[in-house]
């Protein structure tokens, strides 16, 4: 099934309010809180793109999201330190497309439901190749953000409908080239919330949630390309071999180094963790 676009259903005021990111690469994180009958009432759950996800939670609106990193830091959030969203090498689906060799970007338009990658694309281009292009934040349609500028980033389910081998233009994918700069995982997204709410037993619904959706691959890749109008090749993939859900300390390490790197160009507070517990996490990644 299609993950729902659902209204937040203020009204469910006796279960956490979660926003979940509608992108591919959530599906596993959710299969369970969709599909598991003892973990559909857990939660009152509705799907956004990441940065609303994050203004929902800036906002009183949600209780608990995943967050973008950079937007976990800014908002000064507590996080459960062992599940989100990652990778190690290629991403596949965080894409840099520019007309111009990348020294010269001088504009890129950006994805306007992302800010994590948003910078993640400054930090690559700052340090690799001295560019410190201005940003333009558009909807994600590549031939419009290539009109207006001279480069575009792409995120989410809009990348994964990029072939990047056939394009005719350069192009990055930013998990390679933050692993390639630091040797490290690249955590994109946490599940990140209000002090009260990042505690048990919310953390092992979670992990339980992503355990159930890993342990059956098939059924998610089957249900959801098409609907995606994605080749089952790809999703299958993206789920197995890209995107990376459970952490350990390495994807730590990582995590720190890019705020660490992010503080160079947008002020924010480093944010707090919830103690590790076997329960709020999964095998280490």
């Amino acid at each position: 099934m299609l993950i729902p676009q659902n209204p937040l259903n203020a009204t469910s005021s006796a279960k956490p309010r979660v926003c979940a990111v509608s992108y591919l690469n959530t599906v596993p994180l959710v299969w369970g809180l969709l599909h598991d009958e003892a973990l559909k009432s857990v939660f009152d759950l509705r799907f956004a793109v990441p940065s609303r996800c994050a203004d929902e939670l800036r906002s009183g609106e949600a209780d608990l999201g995943i967050v973008p990193a950079i937007e976990m830091s800014r908002q000064k959030l507590e996080y459960f330190p062992n599940i989100g969203i990652s990778s190690v090498g290629a991403v596949r689906s965080i894409l840099l497309i520019s007309k111009v060799p990348f020294r010269e970007i001088k504009t890129l338009a950006t994805d306007s439901g992302s800010r994590t990658s948003v910078m993640l694309s400054r930090i690559i281009l700052g340090e690799k190749f001295g560019a410190t292009p201005r940003t333009i934040s558009q909807p994600p349609e590549l031939a419009t953000m290539l009109g207006s500028a001279d480069a575009a980033l792409l995120i989410g389910d809009a990348a994964l409908h990029v072939d990047p081998a056939k394009l005719p233009f350069e192009t990055l994918d930013l998990g390679t080239e933050w692993t390639a700069l630091t040797g490290l995982p690249m955590v994109f997204a946490v599940w990140a919330g209000r002090k009260e709410v990042v505690r048990e037993p919310f953390g092992k619904a979670l992990a339980d949630s992503c355990r159930y959706g890993l342990n059956r691959i098939q059924e998610m890749v089957s249900q959801e390309a098409p609907l995606r109008k994605l080749t089952e090749e790809l999703v299958h993939r993206y789920f197995t071999e890209y995107i990376i859900y459970e952490f350990g300390p390495k994807h730590a390490e990582g995590l720190a180094e890019y705020l660490k790197r992010a503080t160079a160009l947008d002020k924010i507070q480093v944010p707090v963790a919830l103690s590790k517990n076997p329960s709020t996490g999964g095998h280490s990644a």
